[in-house]
Parts: structure tokens; sequence; C-alpha cells
């Protein structure tokens, strides 16, 4: 294992950090993966027009990728943010499987594109990718990797937009039969093995081992991949994985309804839920929650990383007498104060049955100026449906869900049967952020103790297969008033190739400029020793 000498930064836009087992870990640009230098067997050109055999898989063009300096590739365009580092000279083959004219006339194929370094260190990743997908996102192995994303390191990486051309959250392709069920699970399998297919023909031998991270939808396909192509991967790290989304949208309609009963209204007369509470009050919340729960982990920080010990309770910002103009920013009204407990509980059925699991109280529920804000901000908007919720059913809306073939395809949260995965030495890494308006953490949690239970019990997953990051105060992915910066990318390989489990990934953030942490394996959080300096994560230790 390598030691670390300094803290490893991540692009801004994904924020992805920094790796560690307790000691601090990292990868920088000029150690990353050189055990292997594997030079390609064929001219990039030579794989224009090759097709895998027995399949339609397609490589429709090859080029030459010059090396790129840091600071000049995005890796999730539009969003501005840069890779910090050089990306080397690659290959970039791009492809299609399956093409064909479906529903409504349109032309349908399963479009990819690998990046093959010129140095290849004989590992393969797959990097998932986001919302409904819908396009080729850069193939660079970007997900949970730190400041270096998996190409900069020798990776060859394919990445995919999963059988259908579109915006992030255009659901048109639906109404064709195969492009709906490659996003809801195939285009993964298929994809994989046409990949690897390209890195065999290309290098003159396969992979050695191969790997797969992503987050949200990325998150999704990684659970999916485990449990559906088990033998396909090494390793895996699924992120804020959006593994039910009928149950997350109820959660979210929930707390949004809770809202808009008491919200102010438009000219129209529509509520406005993300204006329930004004900025003053929502800096009130999270000032109360951080009273009651920040220094549980032994100090005050601003961070809340003994969750577990969080009891918050909104009553303790009720008014005592009618609320003013002049006590806005020191209470809330009762009814305010009933919706807060409402909206953070989760949705019940007429059963009493937990539908979705309640939000976490965390400090950053009202993080504002971020690509996706807290869900104080937002009113509890979920990124598709309607955005108000005036009045809700639940047991509709479950029955609707559970009737779904769509829903009950993509859902990733059930399955728990991951014995071939894990029997052939496979390692599953989760994380998710605390603050996350549109997937509870809670959510991810349970998947993880439910299949830790059904897979030997906790303490042997722990040691054998598979771990599991909090990341208090970030929001979906990245961002927010967090250390949302870290390594899970190392922490896995090193995992698989040298059986060194990760006890800790170490995280900074630009929200906290010299600080560091220890992001600890679930169930354990981050705990400070009481001296040294608490800005520093080797003073603290995993309770």
């Amino acid at each position: 294992m390598r030691r670390k000498r300094n803290a490893a930064l991540d692009d801004a836009m994904v924020g992805l950090g920094l790796v560690a087992a307790i000691m601090v870990v990292a990868i920088s640009p000029a150690s990353a993966d050189n055990s292997a230098n594997i030079p390609p067997a064929l001219k990039c050109a030579d794989l224009t027009g090759w097709k895998m055999p027995g399949s339609t898989a397609t490589v429709t063009k090859a080029e030459m990728v010059p090396e790129a300096p840091p600071g000049t590739v995005q890796p999730s365009p539009p969003a501005p943010a840069t890779v910090s580092v050089a990306l080397p000279p690659n290959c970039r083959a791009d492809g299609v499987i399956d093409q064909r004219v479906g529903a409504e006339g349109k032309s349908y194929a399963i479009g990819f594109a690998v990046a093959l370094p010129d140095r290849w260190n004989g590992r393969f990743l797959f990097q998932g990718g986001g919302g409904l997908n819908g396009s080729i996102r850069p193939p660079l192995g970007y997900h949970a990797a730190g400041e270096v994303p998996a190409l900069a390191r020798g990776f060859a990486v394919v990445s995919t937009d999963s059988g259908h051309q579109g915006a992030v959250f255009d659901a048109s392709f639906l109404k064709d039969q195969e492009a709906a069920l490659n996003f809801a699970h195939a285009s993964v399998g298929k994809v994989t093995i046409a990949a690897k297919a390209i890195v065999a023909h290309y290098y003159g031998q396969p992979a050695k081992r191969s790997y797969f991270t992503g987050c949200s939808t990325g998150g999704r396909e990684g659970m999916l991949a485990s449990a559906r192509y088990p033998e396909q991967f090494d390793g895996i790290v699924a992120g804020a994985p959006a593994m039910r989304t009928g149950n997350s949208n109820i959660g979210l309609a929930w707390a949004n309804a809770a809202f808009s009963q008491i919200a102010p209204k438009d000219p129209s007369g529509k509520p406005e839920p993300a204006k329930t509470f004004s900025a003053a009050e929502r800096q009130l919340i999270k000032n109360a929650i951080l009273d009651a729960c920040d220094a549980k982990d032994g100090v005050k920080d601003g961070l809340i990383f003994d969750g577990k010990a969080c009891q918050f309770d909104p009553a303790v910002l009720t008014c005592k007498g009618d609320k003013t103009d002049d006590k806005t920013e020191s209470c809330l009204a009762p009814p305010q104060v009933d919706a807060l407990k409402k909206a953070f509980a989760g949705p019940k059925n007429s059963r009493g049955t937990q539908v979705y699991p309640p939000f976490p109280w965390d400090s950053g529920v009202a993080a504002e100026g971020v690509a996706i804000p807290g869900i104080l901000a937002t009113g509890a908007r979920s990124p598709v449906g309607p955005p108000v919720w005036e009045n809700i059913n639940v047991d509709q809306l479950e029955d609707r869900v559970n009737a779904g073939g769509m829903d009950r395809l993509t859902n990733t949260a059930y399955w728990t049967n991951l014995s071939s995965y894990f029997g052939h030495g496979g390692k599953l890494l989760f994380y998710h952020g605390v603050s996350d308006p549109w997937f509870s953490a809670n959510d991810t949690v349970n998947y993880y103790e439910r299949m830790a239970a059904d897979s030997g019990g906790m303490e042997l997953v722990r040691e054998k297969s598979s771990r599991a990051f909090l990341v208090p105060g970030m929001g979906h992915c990245s961002s927010g008033a967090a250390l949302d910066r870290f390594d899970l990318l190392t922490a896995v390989v090193n995992w698989v190739e040298d059986g060194k489990a990760p006890d800790a990934v170490v995280a900074t953030g630009p929200a906290f400029p010299n600080r560091s942490r220890p992001l600890c394996a679930y169930p354990q959080h981050a705990r400070y020793r009481g001296q040294g300096d608490p800005e520093s994560a080797a003073n603290f230790e995993c309770k």
C-alpha cells in the first residue's frame, strides 16, 4: 500500500477525494498504477470497423486523443469543472451495439466509448451513468477517484448512453421496449462484454482485473452489476444509488406535500414549497441540528459524524407565542414545526408500513448555491414528476410503483444474494452523502444491513466483501459544506488485489480548506481523540 504525502484533489463537479485505511493513502499522477505498462498490439485506426465475433457490437470510429493538460477536460459536460491532472494519450474507440429502428420509427442503439491508454495497466473500468443516461460521457473513470481519474492511472475505461439518445431526464425512450430494457439492466452486461473484447483485441490480451464506479444511476448500475453480472467485475464502487426511484419519489412527494400545506402561494394560488421556510429560517434549522448533534463526535466543527447519536427534535424551535417578524430568525410557528417533522419522517401507507425511510437530520439540509440544493431549499422537489404536491395518497402511489414494470426491473434494492459475486472475491463499496436531497442515505444503509444479514452477517461481510461510507454534509454525489473529495477507487483496488480492506477513507473538500477527516466504514464513525489538531484526520479514530 502506497503512503500518501499530500491530500489529492478531485474535480469540483464530482466532488470526490482521498483514500485511506486508517493510514492515509493516495495515488499521484507520477506513481499511479505503474505496475504494468502494456503497449497496444494494434494501431488505433485499425479498430475502426472492427466487429465483435458473434455480436452486433461494432467500432464505428477509432481515433488517437493526444495528452490533455490539466484543467482542459470536462468530465461531465456541460458542467464547467475540469480534471485537475493531465490525461494520457489514448485511443478512443466509439461503437454501437444492436443498431436498429424502434418505436415510432426512431433509430436506437447502445452507444459506447472506450478510452485505451498508450500505457495500459491491465485493468478495465466501467464508468456508470447518471439520470436517465442518454449521452456518452467522456470515458475517464472519475467517480470516487480523487484527483486522478482511472484513465490517468492507466485503466481502460468505457462509458455508455445505455441504449438511447436524449436529455438527462428525457423519458421518451421508454416507449421502445428494447431501449427500456437496456436502460433497466441489459446495457450493463452488453457493454461490458463488448468493451472487454475491444480491450483484449487492442492490447492482444484480456484485462487482468475489472472494476465499476458510478454514482446515482451509476450507483444503481454498480449494484446491478454485482447482482446480475457477478462474474464480470472484481471491484465495484456504488455511490448514492438510485436503487428504487419509485419509492424515493414517493418520499419526496410526501415531504413536498407536507411543505405545500403551509407554503406561501404564487399569484395563481399554487403553493411554493421551496418558500415554506425563509432563508433565515432554513439557517435557524441547520444551526439547531448542529447544536443538537455536531459535538457528538468529540468536536464541534460544522459536521455530524455520529449520525446515530443525532436525536434532533424540531419542537425545540417552536415559538413561545405568536410568530412575529421580530421572531423570524429565532423560532418557527407550530405549523412549520409540524411540517418539518412530517416531511423528514418519511411516508407510511395506511397499514403503517414505512414506504420510504426518513431523511437524516444533517448539516446540508439547507444547502444553497450548489448544483443540487438541500431538501429545505428545494421544497423536496424531485428531478422528475410534478414540482408541487398539494395532496398525496401514499397507498395509490405505492400501488402504482408496485405495478410498474420499469420500477420492478430497475429496482436493485431487494436483491441481497451476492454469493456468486462475493464467492469469487468480488468487493463492493458504497458511499452516500448524508444530506442527499433526492435519495435518503438511510435507504442505502438499510440495503447494506439487509445484504450483510443475508450474506453471513455484518462482521463477515465487512471483513471479506463489502463496506459502506457515509459522508456528513454532502448532497447528491458531491457538493455542499462537506468534505466531499475522497478516493474509493484506490481503496477497492487495494482490497481486491492486495487484500487490504479500507477501514477508513480520508476526505477533504474546498468547503473546509486545510481540513481532513476519516470517513469510517459503517457502522463506525470518526471521533476526535481529544488532543492534537482537530483539522487533521490523523487525530481522529473510528469508533
